[in-house]
């Protein structure tokens, strides 16, 4: 059913985009209602335009805070153009149809990210703007809403390809869109209001844009989609686009790295299906990297690199040996950038500073869970010596160390290192012995000596057996939480082999 429209209602925050859609309008002798700084710039363009406050006789007031919320300006909204009875109280009241509503929504969630005062934020909640929306996407049978300056452009091709006027099916697309911008909005706001209060945990409030396809999910035949900005967090200088594997390793490589702040050392891990397979810290950024490699080469092809400096010409050099899908790093040198490029599909990112979610959620039967980030990181201060050996200086660097990448293991784990360098990891394994096992025969398969390395467990030892087998292989220090009705069996077990045992009462079990 095709629509003309003879008459629009324009109020918008941004203004830029807006003048093609605007010339259409005048072009086609379109009536134009408007208010405050949207009529102000209408009139600039050349185009005729009446004051809401001429169109309801009513002035705008508190600040600006009423304007369109007015039974003349909804009443030519919602009025039912094939109702005889809507179309005679329209007649009755001098109510004039309004065919097109186009309205944003004043900045709220920009005024929340800038850090501004309550007062400013609370400014920043749209009244009218969000009322204007609802009523045209409602009526979307007679009206057109148009509710964001990044649909002007297609808006403007559509009304321009159907001489002004639209069919059904188009205004109930862009209905559909206005209900999905309000309805982001009120969820951001609700969770800015909530915010240290029950009200937060009462119901699961989520609403994330802009909605990215992938080529497919985690396998070929599952569809898969990003929801998010992926902008504010990366530059992507080169490469593919980022797959959802690409997307899973890259988060857990993010996670990872927050571990080892750009202040300290170069570090650098390497990443495969959420596990670290290579960590090591250097005095250079090129040592951090050929001391991760070394860790196990085999697995590193294929996985996703991030390090917390700036990759220099020599680093790139040498990463440019290896089959990599991802590197993420907070700079490139101009000298760099072109090696690295020289891989058409291999993905660059430079990774920015940002705030991520304080939570994480996940579907799970048929609903979701949600849980705090484990932000938690033990170090020396929190250790508690309960073997009679004490851990020397460079042993507690190294189990501070084992406990950085052990926290983001896949449950069971078993982290084996020295100061500096993951020497081998044990990983999802279903008992704590097997991850052991696993850690010692893949060090040694790549060339290294466990004499004087250090072991860190994501939960407690319930037997001994772990703490003997270690032993064996030459580990002198253990990090582990605790907690075990027979934690005594396992300090026992390390006094008698000589080993130092320290608690540290958390527990970081990964799934």
């Amino acid at each position: 059913m095709s629509q003309p429209i003879r008459s629009a209602l324009v109020s918008v925050y941004y203004k830029d985009r807006l003048e093609p859609l605007v010339a259409l309008l005048k072009e086609h002798g379109v009536t134009i209602y408007s208010t405050g700084g949207t009529q102000q710039f209408i009139e600039e363009q050349g185009a005729p335009v009446t004051a809401v406050e001429s169109l309801t006789g009513f002035p705008a007031v508190f600040g600006g805070r009423v304007k369109t919320l007015h039974p003349t300006v909804f009443g030519g909204i919602l009025h039912r153009r094939h109702e005889a009875s809507d179309l005679r109280e329209a007649e009755q009241h001098q109510i004039p149809p309004i065919d097109l509503v186009i309205v944003d929504l004043y900045p709220f969630e920009e005024t929340v990210a800038s850090g501004a005062p309550e007062q400013d934020v609370i400014e920043k909640i749209d009244i009218g703007g969000i009322s204007l929306l609802r009523a045209a996407a409602k009526n979307f049978r007679d009206v057109l809403v148009v509710s964001s300056r990044d649909q002007y452009a297609a808006v403007t091709e559509l009304l321009q390809t159907n001489g002004c006027a639209t069919d059904l099916e188009d205004r109930r697309h862009y209905a559909a869109a206005a209900f999905e911008a309000t309805s982001h909005y009120d969820t951001q706001i609700f969770r800015y209001m909530a915010q240290g209060t029950e009200l937060s945990g009462a119901a699961l409030k989520l609403s994330e844009k802009p909605a990215t396809p992938l080529r497919y999910g985690e396998n070929p035949h599952q569809a898969g989609t990003f929801y998010g900005d992926l902008s504010a967090l990366f530059d992507q200088l080169h490469g593919k686009q980022l797959s959802y594997n690409n997307l899973v390793d890259v988060d857990a490589a993010v996670l990872l790295m927050q571990e080892f702040q750009a202040a300290g050392p170069a570090a650098c891990a390497i990443l495969k299906h959420t596990n670290a397979c290579g960590v090591a810290q250097a005095d250079t950024l090129h040592q951090a990297y050929l001391n991760a490699l070394s860790c196990d080469p085999v697995s590193a092809f294929g996985g996703v690199i991030i390090v917390n400096k700036p990759v220099d010409a020599a680093t790139a050099e040498e990463l440019n040996k290896l089959f990599f899908e991802v590197l993420i790093a907070p700079e490139f040198t101009a000298e760099a950038l072109p090696i690295l490029q020289s891989k058409k599909n291999r993905i660059l990112l430079r990774q920015k500073p940002v705030q991520f979610p304080a939570k994480q959620v996940k579907t799970l039967l048929n609903g979701v869970i949600e849980q705090d980030f484990d932000k938690v990181v033990e170090g020396a201060a929190d250790f508690r010596t309960v073997t009679d050996s004490v851990p020397t200086a460079e042993e507690v660097a190294a189990l501070e160390f084992a406990l950085k990448v052990c926290k983001h293991t896949k449950s069971n784990t078993i982290v084996l290192a020295r100061a500096g360098q993951l020497l081998a990891s044990g990983v999802g394994q279903t008992s704590r012995v097997d991850a052991l096992r696993q850690a010692i025969e893949k060090a040694r398969s790549f060339g290294f000596d466990l004499q004087g390395a250090v072991m860190a467990s994501d939960a407690f030892f319930p037997f001994p057996d772990c703490v003997e087998i270690a032993g064996e292989a030459g580990i002198r220090a253990v990090v582990q939480p605790g907690g075990s009705i027979k934690d005594q069996d396992s300090v026992a077990a390390c006094n008698r082999l000589g080993m130092a045992m320290v608690l540290t009462g958390v527990r970081h079990f990964k799934h």
